[in-house]
């Protein structure tokens, strides 16, 4: 019992330990999440001093510790949300098609939810209010709100984004789905079979399999990379040679067509093999038939989710494309010959069945409030109006009770091309861009006219959503402020910054691990 301690004496002892300060609510989140075990009787808090020192020398403690030092201590790691798996972060319709930049769906709970806590002191949102996400993006705001019984309305420049959000919140007919869904698979099995694209993806696989089992094999062929016992590069090279004309052979004994003239739609054009085209056009000329609209948008997404993976590329050049590849190559991911896709059926079934099954799921959970998308500028766009044109019931709430505030993401200045990363959907649904109306857009980069024009963009957008907003409004605001623009950006806006939680992000992407924070701002009126 003499290794027990209670929560204040763990963090003067921790703090003794570290040599910095930790809090008891640095250890209350501890118990909270399962880091430690919480003991004692009657009520009394005890924790094991030993159980404690292990945690901060294993991975994840040490990993705060090491980030702190990094960051700063003001870093919040009650908001890292590291106790949650991946299907937490990735749960229903969140992962319903892939999105560069949006966040988890737990820090939008966060703050929107009835709760308080030693960092969030007061509640800023309640069930039945409206919401506003000028930056929509893949919708998790709008979702998350309705999961909580909160109204929202979503605003973003890309039609593309706003159909990804728009068939996140809809309701549907799952019988209908699911017939459509049996109807087009059946003319896709059919097209593939007569022309041959399946039997041959199936024999290279079969060829390559046996190939890379004798010359490549699993996990063998890494640690003698590793131990270099084996010059990677150039032992690839003299394997991909001995394999290519095996490749060749059956790409003339099935007639695959390699390349494809100019159809007057770059992307497809020069990201897709012929055969991988003729599918998609196949579906797409499915899908265009399909009588029900709600329908029809979630056989969109299906579409898009399949198109996306089916392109000429390698495994590692999947996120940011390189060069067409036509040929089966080596690749460095997998430690292994792999090849190009020659048919999306099993792309297409697998998303299909996920697609239903992430919609279903959120369908248990979804409450009767109203969330919508719109299509437009968050500068200028009048949201009464456009909301009326598609829900008037809606609308008619939004101008009895107004808008309680925002909970969005801007795009971080010179990131990322909103448009560009979903290209292959605007070239084959024939979606207008307006690259152009990004705000912080890569293309425009990071330099000080880029600032300057981010920091206009922003507080644009903030002055006119108070339109439409309560006086006492709440903004939050996440960002990575690492050129301090966000004060600037309340200032034009007639706002001011009346707090802000720093947190840290894991892993954003499987290649990047470092140390990273993003900071919610809150902002109220002056």
């Amino acid at each position: 019992m003499n290794n027990l301690i209670t929560v204040k004496e763990a963090s003067e002892w921790a703090s003794n330990y570290l040599d910095k300060r930790v809090t008891t609510s640095n250890i209350s989140y501890l118990i909270q999440y399962g880091r430690i075990e919480k003991q004692g009787k009657n009520g009394k808090t005890l924790i094991s001093k030993d159980e404690l020192k292990k945690y901060y020398q294993s991975f994840l403690g040490k990993r705060e510790i090491d980030w702190k030092e990094q960051l700063g201590n003001d870093l919040n790691w009650h908001l890292s949300f590291d106790y949650l798996k991946e299907a937490d972060t990735t749960k229903h319709v969140h992962r319903l098609h892939p999105y560069k930049g949006k966040f988890i769906p737990q820090l939008v709970e966060y703050f929107l939810n009835e709760k308080t806590d030693e960092f969030k002191k007061q509640v800023y949102f309640k069930k039945g209010d409206i919401i506003l996400d000028p930056f929509s993006g893949s919708g998790t705001t709008m979702v998350q709100a309705n999961e909580m019984g909160i109204n929202a309305v979503g605003i973003d420049i890309s039609a593309f984004n706003a159909l990804i959000g728009n068939v996140k919140v809809g309701k549907y007919d799952f019988d209908d789905i699911q017939q459509e869904i049996k109807k087009i698979t059946q003319k896709l099995k059919q097209f593939v079979g007569e022309n041959r694209h399946k039997e041959f993806d199936r024999k290279l696989l079969d060829a390559l399999t046996a190939f890379n089992k004798k010359y490549f094999p699993s996990p063998d062929f890494k640690i003698w990379v590793r131990k270099k016992e084996i010059d990677e590069k150039r032992y690839a090279k003299q394997k991909l040679q001995e394999i290519l004309p095996t490749y060749q052979k059956l790409i003339k004994e099935f007639e695959i067509q390699l390349h494809q003239g100019k159809t007057g739609h770059e992307f497809l054009d020069q990201w897709y093999l012929p055969p991988i085209r003729e599918e998609l056009e196949l579906v797409f000329e499915q899908i265009k038939q399909v009588q029900k609209v709600s329908t029809k948008k979630v056989l969109s997404i299906i579409l898009s989710r399949t198109i996306r993976s089916c392109r000429a590329t390698t495994h590692a050049d999947l996120a940011t494309l390189i060069d067409p590849v036509r040929e089966v190559y080596y690749c460095r991911k997998h430690g292994k010959i792999c090849k190009p896709l020659f048919t999306i059926f099993n792309w297409w079934e697998r998303y299909s069945k996920d697609t239903l099954k992430r919609l279903s799921s959120f369908n248990r959970l979804r409450t009767d409030t109203q969330q919508i998308c719109l299509v437009g500028d968050s500068r200028e766009i009048d949201i009464v109006s456009e909301v009326e044109k598609r829900k008037p019931d809606f609308a008619k709430i939004i101008r009895q009770q107004k808008i309680k505030g925002i909970f969005s993401s801007p795009p971080y200045v010179g990131l990322i091309n909103y448009h560009e990363q979903h290209a292959y959907a605007y070239d084959l649904f024939g979606f207008e861009r307006r690259d152009e109306l990004e705000i912080g857009p890569l293309f425009k980069g990071k330099g000080r006219e880029a600032r300057s024009s981010y920091i206009d963009g922003v507080s644009q957008v903030l002055i006119n959503s108070r339109k439409f907003m309560v006086e006492d409004f709440d903004v939050f605001l996440v960002a990575n402020d690492k050129f301090n623009m966000y004060p600037s950006i309340a200032e034009k806006a007639n706002m001011t910054i009346i707090n802000q939680f720093k947190r840290p992000v894991l892993n954003r992407t499987e290649k990047d691990k470092g140390a990273y924070s993003e900071t919610i701002f809150h902002l109220k009126s002056k």
